[in-house]
């Protein structure tokens, strides 16, 4: 475990592996900041508005989930151009978590700023259609798939509960949300997460400071502390797919230490799964 990125985020999130760009990018939602390393320097998008959630659809392109809907950022110009609006003519809305599925979908979650309690949903979007998936929620993370594309988990981070869908073919759910992990019980709160090459769900615990792995039956295998408390999402990258970047933040603390809200790195000894490419 090292610093990756030594900007302090807020509020760091979504982290995403580009393969074609061989390099990781982050947001930090509140400071509206898309952020990566470019030959080992630090860059910067300031994007004019919260965004959390990415997905690459081609060298220079990524959809961006956003507090007014989807987005479509050019890496080249800075540009945005929306791709669809999602309670666009609400203030009190951001966007959250968010990752592409194994057929090229987006999945995204919506919340209240301020987590408000039952105004989360969770919408996907696959060549050009949207469909809201799950409404009530609060506060909606951990949004990853099986490597076969049939699985779906999602979670909602005050209950501390995760759920997992079964998806047809083309990626779409079939029949009703299934109970995966309750963490209430042991005081823990699944923020972002994600699937590795072995099936495990690896998720980010808000207030923990560390990655959990849990098998596919829900026994916990094992624990990676990272240097902050607040972490806050995982995704592999790397040439082999065994760097793990969490990103991490500082909202809502007292009194942060140095190196709450930096972005990290751990060199995992299970890699990942290959980040899918979002098709328009």
């Amino acid at each position: 475990m090292k610093v990756f990125d030594d900007r302090i985020c807020e509020l760091g999130e979504g982290p995403i592996w580009h393969p074609e760009r061989r390099q990781f990018f982050w947001f930090d939602i509140l400071a509206g900041r898309l952020l990566t390393r470019e030959d080992d320097k630090p860059r910067e998008w300031s994007l004019g508005r919260m965004a959390s959630a990415a997905g690459w659809v081609d060298r220079d392109r990524l959809l961006l989930g956003t507090e007014t809907g989807l987005a479509l950022f050019d890496l080249r110009d800075g540009s945005l151009a929306e791709i669809a609006p999602i309670d666009a003519d609400d203030p009190t809305m951001r966007s959250n978590d968010g990752r592409a599925d194994r057929q090229g979908g987006f999945w995204f979650g919506m919340m209240g700023k301020g987590g408000v309690t039952g105004r989360g949903a969770i919408h996907r979007f696959y060549r050009g259609e949207t469909r809201p998936l799950i409404t009530g929620i609060s506060i909606p993370n951990a949004i990853c798939f099986s490597a076969d594309g049939r699985l779906a988990h999602y979670a909602d981070t005050p209950t501390g509960k995760v759920w997992r869908l079964v998806l047809d073919a083309d990626g779409w759910p079939e029949g009703e949300p299934m109970p995966y992990l309750d963490l209430s019980n042991q005081g823990l709160n699944p923020d972002g997460a994600v699937i590795d090459a072995e099936g495990a769900f690896c998720v980010a615990c808000w207030g923990a400071g560390r990655v959990i792995r849990f098998a596919p039956d829900g026994r916990r295998l094992d624990d990676q502390p990272i240097g902050a408390l607040q972490g806050s999402c995982p995704a592999f990258g790397g040439e082999d797919l065994r760097d793990m970047l969490v990103t991490s933040a500082y909202e809502g603390m007292d009194q942060p230490a140095a190196d709450d809200g930096k972005t990290w790195i751990i060199r995992s000894r299970i890699p990942g799964l290959p980040e899918p490419q979002v098709k328009l």
